[in-house]
């Protein structure tokens, strides 16, 4: 490492950055925490996660509940929302995923790996499915998602295993999920070779989807689309056949937009 590397960055705000840090503890897990819970969490001292608070609070960015837990507030979601809306990916797919979603009356996704999980960029919803609760933004268990798998079927091994560390497959709530890392190689492989991933009762009990991937410049995956359906509306070989077809045709033609943009 180059020993200008080594240098703190002159410009660092620590007082911003100790805000940034209590705002990064909040996720799909953990959507509210006692001032207590952010001290020991962060390693910021209680004077000054008081203030810290205090000031998010003050601007929006967290909100206190009646029992004084703290959870993101309006102002953070504003700024996630507009982040959403201003990216690329996300305009240049919203036309073919609202067609697609229009043609079919099934729910349509647009989603990219985060470590081990899948961020969902875009949601186009059929109100009949069962994860209603999944929104823009929320994230999902990698391994237990077809956009997931899609994703990872691009790594090596060696990344695979890496990024499920530390990942509790015990917690999966499907009844056909991969229940350890070995169980789940074999499933990555299959969809590598045949360019789709299949989620059959793997996120939830009476839920399927199918994924493609879609690409940018390179020959690796910028993001995944999948078709989401109820296990009483749609079978397998449907979601093979003509749905795999127009979900294959919108990957590309978002493909194009991405490479043209």
């Amino acid at each position: 490492m180059k020993a200008e590397d080594e240098k703190p960055n002159r410009y660092r705000i620590e007082a911003l950055a100790k805000g940034l840090d209590v705002l990064r503890l909040f996720d799909e897990s953990t959507t509210s925490l006692k001032l207590r819970e952010i001290c020991d969490r962060t390693g910021i001292p209680m004077p000054t996660a008081f203030r810290v608070v205090a000031t998010l609070e003050e601007g929006g960015f967290v909100e206190r509940l009646p029992d004084g837990a703290l959870r993101p507030g309006l102002a953070v979601l504003t700024l996630g929302s507009a982040a959403l809306r201003g990216s690329s990916l996300v305009q240049l797919s919203e036309r073919p995923l609202r067609a697609l979603a229009e043609e079919l009356a099934e729910t349509v996704n647009l989603g990219v790996l985060r470590g081990a999980e899948v961020l969902y960029l875009a949601r186009i919803r059929n109100a009949d499915l069962v994860t209603a609760n999944i929104q823009v933004g929320s994230t999902l268990p990698a391994p237990l998602t077809s956009m997931g798998k899609l994703l990872m079927s691009y790594l090596e091994e060696s990344e695979v295993r890496a990024l499920v560390t530390g990942f509790d497959f015990d917690r999966a709530a499907g009844p056909r999920a991969a229940r350890s890392v070995e169980e789940l190689l074999p499933r990555l492989i299959e969809t590598r070779e045949r360019g789709f991933a299949l989620q059959d009762e793997e996120v939830a009990a009476g839920l399927r989807s199918i994924a493609v991937p879609v690409f940018g410049h390179d020959d690796q995956p910028a993001a995944a689309i999948n078709i989401a359906v109820a296990t009483t509306r749609h079978t397998l070989a449907e979601l093979r056949g003509p749905f795999l077809d127009r979900l294959r045709a919108t990957a590309d033609e978002i493909t194009l937009r991405l490479r043209a943009g």
